[in-house]
């Protein structure tokens, strides 16, 4: 299969980069805010002009010097100038060319890909005459937009598929949207903020994709890679830091857990991240629960395992068994995502996830087990299971005809069987009751 050519939007904060991003996409799929710093990852989807799909890279601003994690957001900034076949450089009609303008286009000129100039808010006619004092950057014929109020935008798309070669050759690393609904598992990992899932995302697809940063908070979208791995083709989906409604305090940070959210109602399975460190705290119990109701398989990754003597050892085991035991037999690694011990051990886990989450039984064999049971241990007051069914995978769920109402102690029990029957493990199980007159 052809790889998709790739676009990349770059310019320093706040041109209006991830407003042009969503405005060619055609939906609010990054996250726009009014001041800068807002993007900090690459977030890459599919786009498509006059029957030409191409992959579009929304990137954090460039800026020559600044904070550790600013310099960390201009170096993914720089990474996606080289991966790009081409490049939308963005600048600001209202205020003109800065210095950062400057230096980013004296980078760019280095560089040996296709590079056309977008001019951004420019919202009217009366502002097409200042889009030529950007010839002064270098980098040719300036193009006029507002990505706002979609002035252009139809044109810029006719330029940009004209520049586009014919195919694209990365290999390594799959656009998940290209195959999102060809059965590559996804696999969402999620926690709250600064328990190290960017770190474990970038170990797993093997490539600095997430900005990592001791600040929680780091990442706001939900970044999806799709990786050739021992268990084959995986979508992995690093999301935002999820925190309870009462703490989250802006807009941004609201929509950044709508997104983590959405990516587990994706997914196959949830890699659930916690600060080993810091032990199983309240957040985690709750947004345990989220994840559970979500209705995947939950892998449990306790981080920063190395940190931790065998006296803090014993104590965070005991705060699992305590605060997460209705996740039942849900698999719990202890890993360090920033030295890669015990990483080993997640494709396996996976695996076991995935396969039990995608189980299918015979109609005979679900039967067999059901009655087994019942002999075993009668229902109360006379109810019994007729016949059963599996009606649906993903997650497995179970059809029972019964004579009677089947009281809920009972289902669990049915539920249990079930489970080490066909050796579901933690995947959830959908138990429905219908009952026959």
């Amino acid at each position: 299969m052809a790889e998709l050519p790739v676009v990349s939007v770059v310019g320093r904060p706040n041109v209006g980069k991830s407003t042009l991003f969503n405005r060619i996409i055609g939906r609010r799929e990054a996250i726009v805010e009014e001041r800068s710093g807002v993007t900090r990852d690459r977030k890459t989807l599919e786009a498509e002009w006059s029957g030409n799909s191409f992959l579009l890279v929304d990137t954090g601003g460039w800026m020559p010097s600044g904070t550790d994690l600013d310099e960390k957001v201009s170096a993914q900034s720089e990474k996606a100038m080289y991966d790009s076949d081409l490049l939308l450089m963005l600048v600001d009609a209202t205020t003109g060319i800065t210095e950062e303008d400057s230096r980013i286009a004296s980078l760019l000129r280095r560089i040996d890909t296709n590079v056309l100039l977008v001019v951004n808010k420019v919202d009217h006619s009366g502002r097409d005459l200042d889009v030529w004092n950007f010839m002064g950057l270098g980098l040719g014929e300036p193009f006029a937009v507002s990505a706002l109020h979609s002035r252009h935008t139809g044109d810029l798309l006719d330029r940009i598929v004209e520049l586009l070669p014919a195919e694209a050759a990365d290999e390594d690393v799959l656009s998940s949207l290209e195959i999102e609904d060809d059965g590559v598992p996804g696999v969402a990992i999620v926690g709250r903020p600064n328990v190290g899932k960017s770190t474990l995302f970038n170990r797993m697809i093997g490539d600095e994709r997430s900005v990592v940063h001791d600040m929680p908070g780091t990442t706001r979208d939900a970044i999806d890679t799709v990786v050739d791995t021992d268990l084959g083709l995986v979508r992995f989906i690093d999301t935002a830091g999820m925190r309870r409604k009462a703490r989250v305090d802006d807009d941004t940070e609201y929509y950044s857990n709508l997104r983590a959210l959405r990516a587990l109602d994706k997914a196959d399975v949830a890699l659930l991240v916690i600060d080993a460190s810091e032990g199983v705290t309240a957040q985690d119990q709750r947004l345990a629960e989220r994840v559970d109701g979500a209705g995947c398989p939950i892998v449990v990754l306790m981080n920063k395992w190395e940190m931790l003597d065998q006296e803090q050892k014993d104590e965070v085991m005991y705060q699992v068994g305590q605060r997460l035991h209705f996740l039942g037999e849900s698999p719990i690694l202890r890993i360090s995502a920033r030295s890669g011990q015990g990483v080993h051990r997640l494709i396996p886990a996976l695996e076991a996830a995935i396969d039990a989450y995608e189980t299918r039984v015979p109609t005979r064999k679900v039967n067999e087990v059901i009655q087994l049971a019942q002999s075993a241990q009668p229902g109360p007051h006379g109810a019994r299971v007729l016949y059963a069914t599996q009606g649906a995978a993903e997650p497995p769920t179970f059809t029972l005809f019964s004579n009677k109402e089947i009281p809920g102690s009972y289902m669990r029990y049915l539920e249990r069987k079930l489970r080490e029957a066909f050796d579901l493990g933690a995947t959830p199980i959908r138990m429905r009751v219908r009952r026959r007159g």
